[in-house]
Protein backbone atom coordinates (compact mmCIF):
# COMPACT_ATOMS: atom_id res chain seq x y z
CA UNK A 1 0.00 0.00 0.00
CA UNK A 2 1.53 3.60 -0.96
CA UNK A 3 -0.77 6.34 0.28
CA UNK A 4 -4.25 5.58 0.30
CA UNK A 5 -3.64 3.68 -3.34
CA UNK A 6 -3.09 -0.26 -3.20
CA UNK A 7 -0.72 -1.24 -6.49
CA UNK A 8 -1.66 -5.10 -5.45
CA UNK A 9 -4.87 -4.46 -6.47
CA UNK A 10 -4.42 -2.02 -9.53
CA UNK A 11 -2.00 -4.77 -11.41
CA UNK A 12 -4.22 -7.83 -10.20
CA UNK A 13 -7.53 -5.84 -11.90
CA UNK A 14 -4.85 -4.74 -14.89
CA UNK A 15 -3.76 -8.10 -15.64
CA UNK A 16 -7.17 -9.38 -15.45
CA UNK A 17 -8.50 -7.23 -17.36
CA UNK A 18 -5.71 -8.11 -20.15
CA UNK A 19 -6.78 -11.64 -19.76
CA UNK A 20 -9.93 -11.10 -20.95
CA UNK A 21 -9.44 -9.22 -23.56
CA UNK A 22 -7.08 -12.18 -25.29
CA UNK A 23 -8.71 -15.08 -23.89
CA UNK A 24 -10.02 -17.32 -25.80
CA UNK A 25 -14.51 -17.21 -25.39
CA UNK A 26 -16.44 -20.34 -25.44
CA UNK A 27 -20.02 -20.07 -25.57
CA UNK A 28 -21.29 -22.97 -22.90
CA UNK A 29 -24.25 -23.50 -24.87
CA UNK A 30 -23.12 -23.92 -28.01
CA UNK A 31 -22.02 -27.90 -27.69
CA UNK A 32 -21.69 -28.96 -30.81
CA UNK A 33 -18.66 -26.66 -31.25
CA UNK A 34 -15.74 -27.74 -28.88
CA UNK A 35 -12.28 -26.04 -28.43
CA UNK A 36 -9.11 -27.42 -28.91
CA UNK A 37 -8.12 -26.05 -25.30
CA UNK A 38 -10.92 -27.60 -23.74
CA UNK A 39 -9.79 -31.66 -25.04
CA UNK A 40 -6.24 -31.38 -24.87
CA UNK A 41 -6.95 -30.35 -20.82
CA UNK A 42 -8.43 -32.06 -18.16
CA UNK A 43 -12.28 -33.08 -19.74
CA UNK A 44 -13.55 -32.43 -16.16
CA UNK A 45 -12.39 -29.19 -15.91
CA UNK A 46 -13.31 -28.46 -19.20
CA UNK A 47 -17.44 -29.69 -18.64
CA UNK A 48 -17.03 -27.71 -15.10
CA UNK A 49 -16.15 -24.68 -16.90
CA UNK A 50 -19.39 -25.05 -18.84
CA UNK A 51 -21.98 -26.88 -16.81
CA UNK A 52 -20.82 -25.37 -13.46
CA UNK A 53 -17.84 -22.82 -14.05
CA UNK A 54 -15.72 -21.04 -10.95
CA UNK A 55 -13.98 -17.72 -11.77
CA UNK A 56 -10.23 -17.73 -11.42
CA UNK A 57 -8.52 -14.61 -10.48
CA UNK A 58 -6.59 -14.02 -13.82
CA UNK A 59 -5.34 -15.40 -16.74
CA UNK A 60 -1.84 -17.17 -16.96
CA UNK A 61 0.61 -15.56 -18.87
CA UNK A 62 0.70 -18.33 -21.22
CA UNK A 63 -2.89 -16.94 -22.34
CA UNK A 64 -1.33 -13.27 -22.24
CA UNK A 65 1.49 -14.50 -23.96
CA UNK A 66 -0.40 -16.39 -27.01
CA UNK A 67 -3.30 -13.76 -27.12
CA UNK A 68 -0.63 -10.91 -27.50
CA UNK A 69 1.05 -13.08 -30.60
CA UNK A 70 -2.17 -14.04 -32.40
CA UNK A 71 -2.89 -10.07 -32.39
CA UNK A 72 0.47 -9.61 -34.53
CA UNK A 73 1.55 -9.71 -38.22
CA UNK A 74 1.76 -13.18 -38.20
CA UNK A 75 -0.98 -14.35 -35.69
CA UNK A 76 -3.37 -16.68 -36.93
CA UNK A 77 -7.24 -16.53 -37.51
CA UNK A 78 -9.32 -19.11 -35.94
CA UNK A 79 -9.85 -22.23 -38.27
CA UNK A 80 -13.25 -24.94 -37.31
CA UNK A 81 -12.84 -28.84 -38.49
CA UNK A 82 -15.97 -30.69 -38.77
CA UNK A 83 -16.44 -33.91 -37.11
CA UNK A 84 -19.70 -35.13 -37.97
CA UNK A 85 -22.07 -32.43 -36.61
CA UNK A 86 -19.50 -30.97 -34.49
CA UNK A 87 -17.19 -28.42 -35.13
CA UNK A 88 -13.42 -28.91 -33.43
CA UNK A 89 -12.50 -25.00 -33.45
CA UNK A 90 -8.69 -24.44 -32.71
CA UNK A 91 -6.64 -20.90 -32.84
CA UNK A 92 -2.50 -21.41 -33.39
CA UNK A 93 -0.15 -18.68 -31.92
CA UNK A 94 1.28 -18.59 -35.54
CA UNK A 95 1.37 -19.70 -38.96
CA UNK A 96 4.83 -18.87 -40.74
CA UNK A 97 5.03 -20.57 -44.18
CA UNK A 98 3.95 -24.56 -43.43
CA UNK A 99 4.80 -24.74 -40.01
CA UNK A 100 2.83 -24.03 -36.56
CA UNK A 101 3.95 -21.95 -34.18
CA UNK A 102 3.17 -22.10 -30.54
CA UNK A 103 4.49 -20.08 -27.84
CA UNK A 104 4.55 -20.81 -23.62
CA UNK A 105 5.65 -19.62 -20.71
CA UNK A 106 7.81 -22.07 -18.56
CA UNK A 107 9.46 -21.35 -14.76
CA UNK A 108 13.15 -23.09 -16.51
CA UNK A 109 14.46 -24.70 -19.39
CA UNK A 110 12.58 -27.94 -20.33
CA UNK A 111 13.87 -31.41 -21.22
CA UNK A 112 10.69 -32.39 -23.22
CA UNK A 113 7.43 -30.51 -23.98
CA UNK A 114 4.06 -30.64 -22.24
CA UNK A 115 1.77 -33.49 -23.23
CA UNK A 116 -1.07 -31.16 -23.51
CA UNK A 117 1.15 -29.21 -25.63
CA UNK A 118 1.96 -31.48 -28.06
CA UNK A 119 -1.01 -32.75 -28.62
CA UNK A 120 -2.57 -29.03 -29.02
CA UNK A 121 0.35 -28.23 -31.59
CA UNK A 122 -0.21 -31.80 -33.35
CA UNK A 123 -4.25 -31.18 -33.82
CA UNK A 124 -3.80 -27.50 -35.32
CA UNK A 125 -1.12 -28.96 -37.68
CA UNK A 126 -3.85 -30.84 -38.86
CA UNK A 127 -6.44 -28.30 -38.69
CA UNK A 128 -4.66 -25.43 -40.64
CA UNK A 129 -3.14 -28.43 -43.05
CA UNK A 130 0.54 -28.08 -41.91
CA UNK A 131 3.21 -30.44 -42.26
CA UNK A 132 5.03 -29.08 -38.64
CA UNK A 133 5.57 -27.37 -35.94
CA UNK A 134 7.05 -25.96 -33.11
CA UNK A 135 6.92 -25.01 -29.25
CA UNK A 136 8.85 -22.67 -28.02
CA UNK A 137 9.25 -22.06 -24.28
CA UNK A 138 10.14 -18.70 -22.55
CA UNK A 139 11.12 -18.73 -18.94
CA UNK A 140 11.15 -15.53 -17.03
CA UNK A 141 15.02 -15.01 -17.72
CA UNK A 142 14.16 -14.82 -21.48
CA UNK A 143 15.87 -18.31 -22.03
CA UNK A 144 14.08 -20.39 -24.67
CA UNK A 145 13.71 -24.04 -25.25
CA UNK A 146 12.57 -25.18 -28.66
CA UNK A 147 11.16 -28.34 -29.66
CA UNK A 148 9.90 -29.53 -33.28
CA UNK A 149 7.34 -32.75 -34.62
CA UNK A 150 5.89 -33.11 -37.70
CA UNK A 151 2.59 -34.43 -37.91
CA UNK A 152 1.03 -37.18 -36.04
CA UNK A 153 -2.63 -38.92 -36.86
CA UNK A 154 -3.10 -41.31 -34.26
CA UNK A 155 -2.42 -38.46 -31.97
CA UNK A 156 -5.54 -36.38 -33.82
CA UNK A 157 -7.48 -39.54 -33.87
CA UNK A 158 -7.00 -39.22 -29.72
CA UNK A 159 -8.33 -35.64 -29.61
CA UNK A 160 -11.28 -36.43 -32.15
CA UNK A 161 -12.26 -39.05 -29.91
CA UNK A 162 -12.39 -37.25 -27.01
CA UNK A 163 -14.12 -34.12 -29.02
CA UNK A 164 -16.81 -36.72 -29.35
CA UNK A 165 -16.79 -37.90 -25.42
CA UNK A 166 -17.16 -34.47 -24.52
CA UNK A 167 -19.81 -33.72 -26.63
CA UNK A 168 -22.15 -36.57 -25.51
CA UNK A 169 -21.40 -35.97 -21.44
CA UNK A 170 -22.41 -32.22 -22.35
CA UNK A 171 -25.52 -33.66 -23.61
CA UNK A 172 -26.00 -36.17 -21.26
CA UNK A 173 -25.19 -34.20 -18.51
CA UNK A 174 -22.99 -36.28 -17.16
CA UNK A 175 -19.36 -35.38 -15.59
CA UNK A 176 -16.71 -36.80 -17.12
CA UNK A 177 -13.90 -39.42 -15.11
CA UNK A 178 -11.52 -38.34 -12.99
CA UNK A 179 -8.02 -37.74 -14.85
CA UNK A 180 -5.46 -36.86 -12.25
CA UNK A 181 -2.24 -34.72 -13.08
CA UNK A 182 0.09 -32.66 -12.02
CA UNK A 183 -2.68 -29.44 -12.99
CA UNK A 184 -4.99 -30.66 -10.39
CA UNK A 185 -3.32 -28.93 -7.49
CA UNK A 186 -3.84 -25.63 -8.96
CA UNK A 187 -7.22 -26.46 -10.42
CA UNK A 188 -10.38 -24.13 -9.21
CA UNK A 189 -12.35 -27.15 -9.21
CA UNK A 190 -10.15 -29.37 -6.90
CA UNK A 191 -12.44 -29.55 -4.20
CA UNK A 192 -15.18 -31.19 -6.23
CA UNK A 193 -12.79 -34.00 -7.23
CA UNK A 194 -11.08 -34.54 -4.29
CA UNK A 195 -11.27 -33.58 -0.09
CA UNK A 196 -11.50 -30.45 0.81
CA UNK A 197 -8.20 -28.79 2.04
CA UNK A 198 -7.73 -28.71 5.67
CA UNK A 199 -5.26 -27.31 8.29
CA UNK A 200 -3.94 -30.18 10.48
CA UNK A 201 -1.72 -30.34 13.23
CA UNK A 202 1.59 -31.13 12.67
CA UNK A 203 2.69 -34.04 15.56
CA UNK A 204 6.29 -35.18 16.13
CA UNK A 205 7.55 -39.09 16.06
CA UNK A 206 7.42 -39.15 19.78
CA UNK A 207 3.69 -37.57 19.93
CA UNK A 208 2.57 -39.84 17.87
CA UNK A 209 4.27 -43.00 19.84
CA UNK A 210 2.57 -41.17 23.09
CA UNK A 211 6.32 -40.83 24.31
CA UNK A 212 6.05 -37.22 24.63
CA UNK A 213 6.92 -35.66 28.35
CA UNK A 214 3.93 -35.13 30.13
CA UNK A 215 3.65 -32.11 32.41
Amino acid sequence: MMGDRDFRTIIKNTIGSIGREFEIHIDSKDIQTIHLQEVVQCLRRSYYNRIEPQEIESSGFNDLLSGLLRKLQYGSEPKEFPINDINLRSQADMVADDSILLFRTAPSELESPHANDVLYLNACMWIYDKSDGIIIYITGDRKETTFSMTRNKKMFEEVIRRVKILNDLLKEQKTPILEPSADCSDCQYFERCFMKKVNTKQLSLAEMLGLSKKN
